[in-house]
């Protein structure tokens, strides 16, 4: 696969549960699919090269992270921007709150290069050309069988994709007070991996569901 010109990194919460339901669409509807980025909620992106990921910039974040307490969230809603179907996360005040202590630790780095002026925390379904909405979006429901996905978030996830495949660099859990169990909880390799892995324990793995949402070329935002 191509590297990138400008390799980057994304601070990513990983939604394993909403796999059963968008897997399948994202795979089909979502140009990015391909690039190894599960279902998420992002929480910025674009975000500094991977060799510039030190000590500091980890401590940072495990720092973030560790005063953040883990929570729960549905996912119900579904929303539109241009070209995008997503499924809107609830409460949203956590994801909001988490971006905003980033922009805070890591001031020169704002989400989607400060280009919207709210953040609206989502999970990406679909990219693809507007007159298509439609049609996914009943697909969506009928996946989801009108019931809410009922997730909960434990860490926030560091990416890159300097290989032209997006990556696990860290992991950091939420509500850990001690840097030995962040770093205890590092994991860095291909995150379909994970993915598939988290599916095999819960008895749901399927691959249809590999992948999904990263970027459709190397500079895409990951949703």
């Amino acid at each position: 696969m191509p590297r990138p010109p400008n390799p980057q990194t994304a601070v990513i919460v990983v939604v394993p549960e909403a796999e059963p339901s968008v897997g399948a669409l994202r795979a089909r509807f979502d140009p990015s699919a391909a690039l190894g980025v599960p279902a998420h909620v992002t929480l910025l992106h674009p975000f500094m090269a991977p060799d510039a990921i030190d000590a500091a910039v980890r401590d940072r974040l495990a720092a973030i992270a560790a005063a953040s307490a883990p929570f729960g969230f549905r996912l119900d809603a579904i929303g539109r921007f241009p070209e995008t179907l997503y499924l809107a996360p609830e409460p949203a005040a956590p994801f909001v709150a988490l971006t905003r202590a980033l922009v805070a630790a890591f001031p020169a780095w704002l989400p989607y290069e400060g280009r919207h002026p709210t953040v609206v925390p989502h999970l990406t379904v679909a990219q693809t050309d507007p007159s298509r909405l439609d049609s996914i979006e009943s697909e969506l429901r009928d996946a989801k069988d009108q019931d809410a996905i009922t997730a909960h978030c434990t860490d926030i996830v560091l990416i890159e994709n300097a290989s032209g495949q997006w990556n696990t660099m860290h992991t950091f859990l939420l509500g850990s007070r001690t840097a030995d169990s962040n770093a205890a909880a590092h994991q860095k390799g291909p995150i379909a991996e994970r993915l598939m892995k988290n599916g095999d324990e819960q008895g749901n793995a399927d691959p249809c569901l590999a992948p999904p949402d990263a970027l459709e070329g190397p500079q895409r935002s990951i949703g």
